[in-house]
């Protein structure tokens, strides 16, 4: 069996924000081609652990291992660069540019990633407009489009300047179940073609997605679950997803969810 080659390294990782522990001695991995899912009730420091897996806040103490870096003491400027060169991110709350077209928000993010010349990124730019089903919203702003549609765009926003990591949060959260759905399927698409992603949720239809599954409950890694693949939408069997929902199920059940 093959080793998994490890993207990013958590060791003994705390949080305090005043005198609320929100993480307490967090020792976990991200390993590369994995969609890694995390879990836990409200307040069980979800949100937390990804923003420091990311270098998008630090922790109080502890170690972040990224390409044999530590990232936990690196200084904002190392971690601006990390961030827009070899991280992707995705909320809740799409983040466009309000004044900016869905193009526009698309490819300022490529030319931003410097991971690609200009006529690169703007090839990659209409490639992911057309594969995210954009092509007659593209020109329009955030505030004239659909929420899916703006969703769909801070996907490809997120992943124009092919990161090493795709960090999503609660990407679901606010959209319609056909949006949802859809934006899930974004998910899988680009998890097959290699992406590593992590994903914080709540939503147990967006965590089936993942293959890999933690759990949190109050600061610590309580559980771990492996399910398998997620085919895709079109070839994902109905035995397969009862198998990983009864799995799934069973598991969360286990940890009081």
């Amino acid at each position: 069996m093959l080793m998994k080659k490890i993207c990013i390294a958590a060791k003994q990782i705390t949080k305090k924000y005043q005198q609320n522990l929100v993480l307490q001695k967090i020792d976990t991995e991200i390993y590369q081609g994995d969609f890694t899912v995390i879990m836990g009730n409200s307040g069980s420091g979800k949100s937390t652990l990804l923003q420091i897996l990311s270098g998008m806040d630090k922790a109080n103490s502890g170690e972040i291992s990224y390409q044999n870096r530590n990232i936990a003491v690196a200084t904002e400027k190392e971690l601006t660069r990390i961030r827009a060169k070899e991280f992707g991110f995705v909320f809740q709350k799409n983040h466009l540019v309000s004044n900016l077209s869905l193009y526009e928000n698309i490819v300022v993010a490529g030319y931003i990633s410097g991971n690609a010349t200009e006529a690169e990124v703007e090839k990659r730019a209409e490639h992911l407009i057309q594969t995210m089903n954009l092509s007659e919203a593209q020109k329009r702003l955030p505030s004239e489009v659909s929420g899916g549609e703006a969703q769909r765009a801070a996907i490809a926003r997120a992943i124009i300047g092919k990161p090493q990591i795709l960090f999503a949060d609660e990407p679901t959260g606010s959209l319609n179940k056909a949006n949802s759905i859809e934006a899930l399927n974004l998910f899988t698409k680009i998890h097959k073609e290699g992406q590593t992603i992590v994903l914080v949720t709540h939503d147990k239809e967006a965590a089936l997605r993942g293959n890999r599954i933690l759990y949190l409950e109050d600061g610590r890694i309580t559980g771990e679950l492996e399910i398998g693949e997620y085919k895709d939408a079109a070839n994902e069997s109905a035995e397969n997803t009862n198998k990983r929902n009864e799995m799934l199920e069973k598991w969360l059940k286990e940890k009081g969810w």
